[in-house]
Protein backbone atom coordinates (compact mmCIF):
# COMPACT_ATOMS: atom_id res chain seq x y z
CA UNK A 1 0.00 0.00 0.00
CA UNK A 2 2.85 2.24 0.68
CA UNK A 3 4.39 1.87 -2.23
CA UNK A 4 0.96 2.80 -4.17
CA UNK A 5 0.49 6.12 -2.36
CA UNK A 6 4.17 6.90 -3.06
CA UNK A 7 3.56 6.52 -6.79
CA UNK A 8 0.47 8.32 -6.93
CA UNK A 9 2.11 11.13 -5.21
CA UNK A 10 5.49 11.30 -7.76
CA UNK A 11 2.92 10.93 -10.20
CA UNK A 12 1.24 13.82 -9.20
CA UNK A 13 4.42 16.81 -8.41
CA UNK A 14 3.07 18.01 -11.72
CA UNK A 15 0.49 19.94 -11.02
CA UNK A 16 1.44 22.09 -8.07
CA UNK A 17 -1.56 24.56 -8.40
CA UNK A 18 -4.16 25.62 -11.19
CA UNK A 19 -6.34 28.87 -11.61
CA UNK A 20 -5.53 31.92 -11.78
CA UNK A 21 -1.75 33.01 -12.57
CA UNK A 22 -0.97 29.66 -13.32
CA UNK A 23 1.62 28.74 -16.02
CA UNK A 24 2.91 25.37 -17.88
CA UNK A 25 6.71 25.05 -18.32
CA UNK A 26 8.91 22.24 -19.53
CA UNK A 27 11.25 19.98 -17.71
CA UNK A 28 13.17 18.66 -20.79
CA UNK A 29 14.98 16.27 -18.11
CA UNK A 30 11.54 14.54 -17.65
CA UNK A 31 10.41 14.61 -21.28
CA UNK A 32 10.73 10.84 -23.21
CA UNK A 33 9.08 12.08 -26.28
CA UNK A 34 6.31 9.48 -25.45
CA UNK A 35 3.60 11.61 -26.99
CA UNK A 36 1.07 11.27 -24.08
CA UNK A 37 0.61 14.59 -24.12
CA UNK A 38 -0.19 15.20 -27.63
CA UNK A 39 -3.11 12.12 -27.16
CA UNK A 40 -4.30 13.16 -23.81
CA UNK A 41 -4.98 16.86 -25.80
CA UNK A 42 -6.54 15.68 -28.50
CA UNK A 43 -8.91 13.62 -26.97
CA UNK A 44 -10.05 16.04 -24.52
CA UNK A 45 -10.92 18.90 -26.76
CA UNK A 46 -11.24 16.35 -30.06
CA UNK A 47 -8.78 17.65 -31.90
CA UNK A 48 -8.43 15.92 -35.36
CA UNK A 49 -5.35 14.02 -36.19
CA UNK A 50 -3.76 16.61 -38.25
CA UNK A 51 -3.83 19.54 -36.05
CA UNK A 52 -2.64 19.60 -32.62
CA UNK A 53 -1.82 21.82 -29.78
CA UNK A 54 0.77 20.87 -28.20
CA UNK A 55 4.04 19.19 -30.02
CA UNK A 56 7.44 17.70 -29.10
CA UNK A 57 9.84 19.41 -30.57
CA UNK A 58 13.28 17.06 -30.45
CA UNK A 59 16.79 19.53 -30.65
CA UNK A 60 20.09 18.08 -30.96
CA UNK A 61 19.00 14.85 -32.74
CA UNK A 62 21.33 11.81 -32.16
CA UNK A 63 23.66 13.56 -30.62
CA UNK A 64 25.32 13.07 -26.93
CA UNK A 65 25.82 15.24 -24.20
CA UNK A 66 28.96 17.54 -24.18
CA UNK A 67 30.98 16.81 -21.42
CA UNK A 68 28.51 13.37 -21.15
CA UNK A 69 29.19 12.68 -17.57
CA UNK A 70 27.90 16.39 -16.35
CA UNK A 71 25.27 17.55 -18.93
CA UNK A 72 23.25 14.03 -19.91
CA UNK A 73 20.78 14.74 -17.38
CA UNK A 74 21.15 18.27 -17.03
CA UNK A 75 20.46 19.77 -20.67
CA UNK A 76 19.88 22.84 -19.38
CA UNK A 77 22.89 23.33 -17.79
CA UNK A 78 24.87 23.22 -21.37
CA UNK A 79 23.48 26.27 -22.65
CA UNK A 80 26.00 29.16 -23.10
CA UNK A 81 28.35 27.08 -21.55
CA UNK A 82 31.85 27.37 -23.84
CA UNK A 83 32.42 23.46 -25.29
CA UNK A 84 29.16 22.35 -23.53
CA UNK A 85 26.36 20.82 -25.39
CA UNK A 86 22.92 19.77 -24.42
CA UNK A 87 22.92 16.73 -26.75
CA UNK A 88 20.15 15.21 -28.09
CA UNK A 89 16.22 17.06 -26.01
CA UNK A 90 12.86 16.73 -26.41
CA UNK A 91 10.82 19.73 -25.38
CA UNK A 92 6.94 20.22 -25.22
CA UNK A 93 5.86 22.91 -26.80
CA UNK A 94 2.52 24.78 -26.37
CA UNK A 95 1.38 28.03 -25.35
CA UNK A 96 3.15 29.32 -22.26
CA UNK A 97 0.14 31.81 -21.68
CA UNK A 98 3.19 34.36 -21.37
CA UNK A 99 3.20 37.44 -19.13
CA UNK A 100 4.60 39.84 -21.88
CA UNK A 101 3.02 37.37 -24.84
CA UNK A 102 4.20 39.45 -27.84
CA UNK A 103 1.39 37.94 -29.82
CA UNK A 104 -0.95 39.40 -27.70
CA UNK A 105 0.71 42.75 -28.47
CA UNK A 106 0.96 42.71 -32.42
CA UNK A 107 -2.83 41.11 -33.10
CA UNK A 108 -4.06 44.56 -34.81
CA UNK A 109 -8.07 43.06 -33.95
CA UNK A 110 -7.29 42.85 -30.53
CA UNK A 111 -8.66 38.98 -30.72
CA UNK A 112 -5.77 37.92 -28.78
CA UNK A 113 -5.78 38.74 -24.79
CA UNK A 114 -4.28 38.64 -21.65
CA UNK A 115 -7.15 37.95 -19.18
CA UNK A 116 -7.22 39.09 -15.70
CA UNK A 117 -7.08 35.46 -14.65
CA UNK A 118 -3.25 35.28 -16.26
CA UNK A 119 -4.85 32.72 -19.17
CA UNK A 120 -4.32 34.19 -23.06
CA UNK A 121 -7.19 33.83 -25.01
CA UNK A 122 -8.44 33.94 -28.61
CA UNK A 123 -11.48 35.38 -29.27
CA UNK A 124 -12.50 33.42 -32.79
CA UNK A 125 -14.85 36.11 -34.09
CA UNK A 126 -12.21 38.68 -34.13
CA UNK A 127 -9.35 36.80 -35.69
CA UNK A 128 -8.92 37.84 -39.07
CA UNK A 129 -6.40 34.61 -39.91
CA UNK A 130 -3.18 37.76 -40.56
CA UNK A 131 -0.47 35.54 -38.60
CA UNK A 132 0.78 38.52 -37.46
CA UNK A 133 0.46 36.01 -33.82
CA UNK A 134 2.47 32.89 -35.85
CA UNK A 135 5.19 35.46 -36.65
CA UNK A 136 5.45 36.84 -33.27
CA UNK A 137 5.30 33.80 -30.96
CA UNK A 138 9.10 32.56 -30.03
CA UNK A 139 7.51 28.81 -29.42
CA UNK A 140 5.15 28.35 -32.42
CA UNK A 141 1.80 28.12 -30.13
CA UNK A 142 -0.22 29.58 -33.25
CA UNK A 143 -1.35 27.37 -35.40
CA UNK A 144 -3.87 27.91 -38.25
CA UNK A 145 -5.96 24.64 -39.44
CA UNK A 146 -7.65 26.38 -42.15
CA UNK A 147 -5.25 28.10 -43.86
CA UNK A 148 -4.59 29.00 -47.08
CA UNK A 149 -0.46 30.59 -47.19
CA UNK A 150 -1.43 31.98 -50.61
CA UNK A 151 -4.67 33.35 -49.79
CA UNK A 152 -2.96 34.78 -46.12
CA UNK A 153 -0.16 36.38 -47.76
CA UNK A 154 -2.67 38.58 -50.07
CA UNK A 155 -5.97 38.74 -48.53
CA UNK A 156 -4.95 38.17 -44.21
CA UNK A 157 -7.72 35.11 -44.56
CA UNK A 158 -5.23 32.31 -43.37
CA UNK A 159 -8.03 30.68 -40.79
CA UNK A 160 -8.75 31.41 -37.51
CA UNK A 161 -6.34 30.74 -35.18
CA UNK A 162 -6.05 27.88 -32.52
CA UNK A 163 -4.24 27.28 -29.54
CA UNK A 164 -3.25 25.52 -26.17
CA UNK A 165 -5.92 26.75 -23.73
CA UNK A 166 -3.99 25.33 -20.79
CA UNK A 167 -7.66 23.70 -20.27
CA UNK A 168 -8.87 26.77 -18.72
CA UNK A 169 -11.96 24.62 -18.26
CA UNK A 170 -10.48 22.48 -16.21
CA UNK A 171 -8.67 24.46 -13.88
CA UNK A 172 -12.08 26.31 -13.04
CA UNK A 173 -13.34 23.36 -11.61
CA UNK A 174 -9.90 22.25 -10.15
CA UNK A 175 -8.25 20.36 -12.53
CA UNK A 176 -4.95 20.24 -13.78
CA UNK A 177 -4.31 20.46 -17.86
CA UNK A 178 -4.88 17.26 -19.09
CA UNK A 179 -1.66 17.07 -20.87
CA UNK A 180 0.28 17.31 -17.90
CA UNK A 181 -1.62 15.27 -16.10
CA UNK A 182 -1.31 12.63 -17.94
CA UNK A 183 2.25 12.97 -18.42
CA UNK A 184 4.29 9.68 -17.14
CA UNK A 185 7.46 11.49 -16.19
CA UNK A 186 5.81 14.74 -14.82
CA UNK A 187 7.39 16.79 -17.86
CA UNK A 188 4.82 19.26 -17.38
CA UNK A 189 4.95 21.25 -14.67
CA UNK A 190 1.59 23.46 -14.05
CA UNK A 191 1.69 26.19 -10.58
CA UNK A 192 3.35 29.95 -10.21
CA UNK A 193 6.48 30.68 -10.90
CA UNK A 194 7.53 30.22 -7.33
CA UNK A 195 6.90 26.81 -7.17
CA UNK A 196 7.46 25.72 -10.97
CA UNK A 197 11.46 27.32 -9.69
CA UNK A 198 11.45 25.50 -6.62
CA UNK A 199 10.60 22.09 -8.76
CA UNK A 200 13.12 22.49 -10.91
CA UNK A 201 15.40 23.16 -8.14
CA UNK A 202 14.39 19.79 -6.27
CA UNK A 203 14.55 17.64 -9.52
CA UNK A 204 18.71 19.02 -10.41
CA UNK A 205 16.95 20.73 -13.46
CA UNK A 206 17.38 23.85 -14.96
CA UNK A 207 15.61 25.73 -17.54
CA UNK A 208 16.15 25.34 -21.23
CA UNK A 209 14.84 28.58 -22.01
CA UNK A 210 17.34 31.68 -22.72
CA UNK A 211 16.86 34.95 -20.53
CA UNK A 212 14.66 36.59 -23.50
CA UNK A 213 12.68 33.76 -23.34
CA UNK A 214 12.21 33.54 -20.07
CA UNK A 215 10.87 37.19 -19.43
CA UNK A 216 8.54 36.57 -22.07
CA UNK A 217 7.14 33.70 -20.29
CA UNK A 218 7.26 35.15 -16.71
CA UNK A 219 7.71 38.44 -17.29
CA UNK A 220 9.25 40.13 -13.59
CA UNK A 221 9.01 36.52 -12.06
CA UNK A 222 11.74 34.87 -14.11
CA UNK A 223 14.29 36.13 -11.01
CA UNK A 224 12.66 32.93 -9.67
CA UNK A 225 14.79 31.42 -11.76
CA UNK A 226 18.10 33.37 -10.82
CA UNK A 227 20.82 30.78 -10.98
CA UNK A 228 19.35 28.61 -13.90
CA UNK A 229 19.62 30.10 -17.74
CA UNK A 230 16.99 32.54 -17.06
Amino acid sequence: MATNETSKQVMGQGVMSTGDDARIFPDVEACIDCGGCVVACKRTWDVPRDEQRISISTMLEGQQAEPMERYNTNSGGALGQEDASPGETAIPMQCYHCEEAPCVSVCPTDSLIKKDNGFVDVRDNLCVGCQYCLSACPFGAPQFPGSDEGAARLFGNGGTMDKCTMCEERQDVGKGPACAEECATDALLVGDAEEISNELDRRGSDSFFNDVAMNIIFGEDADEFEGSNA
